[in-house]
């Protein structure tokens, strides 16, 4: 085990009890988990990793395995229980009750979903299947914002759902991810792939040389801060080693789905930009946190890692996958680091910053899935070809997740600062049929919602600033005359009322005086406004500074007592 390995294995605290106190030893469970996690030595920051392995092999999660682990870890029973309790995908269910049903039904209630009839089938199912044998819950995003209504019957994801294809698929037991056909490492090889990554090992480019082109061809962090990428590089390789990285695949903002979309069908598009980052910055060790949400990317990931070893082009171990556990916030990088260090997902203050401190204390280099992919495109092409790709001024090409009141939705690679019009008429067929265009959010959840009346507005970072709303993640859901954004609000809303971690007072207390005013009819403006600006400016992280924007949209471009009326 090296020196690191033993550090993330030492339980943390001084005087902390190797067992359990107040509650005996369930010696039988100790042998169970031992049976299950096979790792030797355990370590700490594999904790949810764990969890995952008993929650998977027993069907929830019991005192009597969460004591055992806690012994088997060296930790207190409070902090293997407050981690399990945190994340949504763990049941933390009592010894002496009954088993869960075997199958569960995970129906998306996030806006997509609302607004093509969730709540309908929601019901529906409830009154249809056997309730000891499947298991109905609501559950947030699933990133299939383009197929909606979506859910998953186990792990497998179903499209455009009905009670009809759900209960036929609970009934076979058919609850197994199934993967879609993807490019493989071979393939991608055969076409070209992994030529710009060689090209940086050999020594063709220097490390200076790879940062100055994606400087150069203006690429940004495309998880929703738009960071520019080159400063981001340039500042972690200026801190002193060792190094880590970690690419955030735990998109969870509703109404974007373009991670997924990437690594569904072009998975070494991301994984050959991420070595190229990992070598340029020069880092140890490279963490993949990916949803939980993504069963067949997650399966599609451990055979092309485990691909690329198998070729000598990573050593074994260089990259770890880890899986999420159902958390939004976790898309907060602090926040994820956390979690990759086997915590409760709860955002860091800053500063410092994660390129200075991040995961395990070392300077960090983060990034999404969509900024990593683009990367072999730029060094092989040209940072000339990308600026060119933009409209009015703005640098690259961007993939807009397109849902809701469209002809054609899913994922758009389109120039960045095209106009939401454009986008719409041009990229997805126009408007569903008998839908005529209000609205629209461009940045997912936290984006804001915008008139029709602005959809000449360029989408981009910084673009929307004057209006209140921003690109983000570049989520647009299109709505139409039909939709009550009352509604709309309320269901966004209840979204950040549930993701919060709940670390803060006025994220966590204000989401929900918010869901209240709005649940009981109160558009009061100016208590609303008050409410808004204390989340906006006391809030630690980006949750719950962007969570009263759909109100604040609503009080500012429409009339918050009338449904779906522009002022």
């Amino acid at each position: 085990m090296s020196d690191d390995d033993a550090v993330m294995a030492r339980p943390r605290g001084k005087g902390r009890a190797r067992v359990g106190k107040g509650r005996p030893l369930d010696e039988a469970a100790l042998d169970e988990v031992r049976a299950v996690i096979m790792e030797t030595p355990l370590r700490r920051d594999r904790l949810i990793e764990y969890l995952h392995l008993l929650q998977d092999r027993f069907g929830a999660l019991r005192p009597r395995h969460l004591h055992a682990l806690a012994a088997a870890m060296g930790l207190a029973q409070a902090e293997v229980f407050e981690v399990a309790s945190f994340y949504h995908h763990f049941d933390v269910i009592a010894d002496d009750a009954p088993d869960l049903p075997p199958v569960t039904v995970r129906v998306c209630d996030s806006i997509s979903c609302m607004l093509a009839g969730a709540d309908d089938l929601v019901a529906a199912l409830i009154g249809t299947v056997d309730p000891r044998e499947v298991r109905v819950v609501r559950g947030p995003c699933i990133g299939r914002c383009a197929a909606a209504p979506a859910a998953q019957v186990g792990q497998r994801a179903v499209d455009h759902a009905t009670v009809e294809t759900i209960a036929a698929l609970a009934a076979e037991g058919a609850t197994v991810a199934q993967l879609p056909q993807y490019e493989t490492l071979s393939a991608c090889l055969e076409a070209g792939g992994y030529r710009a990554f060689v090209s940086c090992q050999s020594g063709a480019k220097s490390r200076e040389e790879t940062i100055a082109a994606l400087s150069d061809a203006g690429l940004r962090g495309l998880g929703g801060a738009g960071f520019p990428a080159g400063r981001k590089w340039a500042a972690v390789a200026a801190q002193p080693a060792p190094r880590l990285m970690t690419v955030n695949a735990d998109e969870g903002e509703p109404g974007t789905f373009k991670d997924r979309w990437w690594l569904e069908r072009t998975p070494h598009r991301m994984l050959e930009g991420m070595l190229i980052a990992a070598w340029a910055v020069a880092v140890e060790r490279i963490y993949i946190y990916l949803r939980d949400e993504y069963p067949a990317v997650r399966e599609i990931l451990k055979r092309e890692i485990a691909a690329l070893e198998g070729a000598g082009l990573v050593a074994p171990g260089f990259i770890e996958l880890r899986r999420g556990a159902g958390a939004y916030i976790c898309g907060e990088e602090s926040a994820m680091i956390e979690s990759i260090e086997g915590k409760r997902g709860l955002p860091r203050h800053r500063p410092p910053y994660i390129a200075e401190v991040g995961l395990f204390g070392r300077p960090t280099l983060n990034h999404n899935v969509e900024t990593l992919a683009w990367i072999p495109d730029i060094l092989s092409r040209g940072a000339d070809w990308f600026t060119a790709e933009g409209r009015r001024g703005h640098k690259g090409l961007r993939s807009f997740s397109v849902s809701g009141r469209v002809r054609e939705p899913g994922v758009k690679v389109a120039p960045a600062g095209i106009t939401a019009r454009e986008l719409i008429d041009e990229f997805c067929g126009g408007m569903a049929e008998g839908h005529a265009f209000a609205a629209y959010l461009p940045g997912g959840a936290s984006g804001g919602i915008l008139p029709a009346a602005l959809a000449d507005v360029p989408l981009d970072f910084g673009s929307l600033d004057p209006h209140g709303a921003f690109v983000g993640s570049h989520a647009v859901v299109v709505l139409s005359d039909r939709d009550d954004l009352r509604a709309v609000a309320l269901n966004l809303m209840r979204f950040f009322r549930a993701e919060s971690c709940g670390q803060c007072t006025p994220c966590r207390a204000g989401a929900d005086k918010m869901v209240r005013l709005i649940e009981a009819g109160e558009w009061d403006r100016d208590l609303m406004e008050d409410l808004s600006a204390a989340m906006r400016d006391a809030s630690i992280c980006g949750l719950g500074q962007a969570a009263p924007n759909p109100v604040r949209s609503i009080l500012a471009f429409f009339n918050g007592t009338a449904a779906g009326a522009a002022r």
